[in-house]
């Protein structure tokens, strides 16, 4: 069975686990287990394990931002890279807006906070499986609302930037550090250091503050 082909009717939803808090995945895994049509087909603690144990026959990811070894999100990404079919579910702690954008950014079909109850795991789960983008409740109204603003950073603004670049260098140019940024977007403090190195380095500026004037000449960082 190939990751996102799953009928519910007639197969189990395989399902795998990527949480390193052990109190927390277990009782996921037991949750899960006791739902008709889903199977557990994994679980890991780590953005490696889950690299490991994740292959094409599992069909939906539930996913946590922070691993002892890296980001959620980084994972999402790197998963859906070797198995675009797969859906992944983030259930989270987190209920800031840039942690949610920076999931969906990254390839993901739910967006769950951990005080969600059985029946909206459940449903989340199936929904997601099928096809469906699903938020839960506690972050949906707000996420459309800092969407609908995130607009105003146009892909035509330095196109020689990736999207993440861009998202980095905006938030930059709003005046905060790297252990901000990091948080912000749930990335690991190098991987934010090699985003602005990167940044630094495609426009051809020296530092950190002809890249600010340069970005806000541009318009982004306007709304710090």
């Amino acid at each position: 069975m190939s990751a996102g082909t799953t009928n519910s009717t007639t197969s189990s939803i395989r399902v795998a686990v990527v949480d390193d808090h052990p109190v927390f995945r277990l009782g996921m895994v037991a949750l899960l287990s006791t739902l008709d049509g889903m199977e557990v087909a994994a679980q890991a603690s780590s953005v490696a394990e889950a690299l490991d144990v994740v292959d094409g026959d599992v069909d939906v990811v539930l996913m946590d931002l922070e691993l002892g070894d890296g980001s959620g999100v980084d994972a999402t990404r790197r998963l859906l890279e070797r198995h675009p079919a797969l859906r992944v579910l983030v259930v989270t702690m987190h209920e800031d807006d840039e942690s949610l954008v920076a999931s969906v950014r990254a390839g993901a079909r739910g967006y769950l906070v951990k005080g969600a109850d059985p029946g909206e795991v459940e449903r989340a789960v199936r929904a997601v499986a099928n096809g469906e983008v699903i938020l839960g409740a506690a972050v949906a109204a707000r996420a459309m609302s800092f969407m609908a603003a995130s607009r105003r950073v146009g892909p035509t603004v330095f196109p020689e930037l990736t999207d993440r670049e861009r998202e980095v260098l905006d938030l930059v140019a709003r005046g905060y550090d790297n252990a901000s940024i990091s948080r912000r977007l749930v990335l690991s403090p190098k991987t934010v250091r090699n985003h602005v190195s990167n940044v630094l380095a495609k426009l051809g500026v020296p530092d950190r503050p002809t890249a600010i004037v340069r970005a806000r000449d541009a318009g982004l960082g306007l709304d710090a």
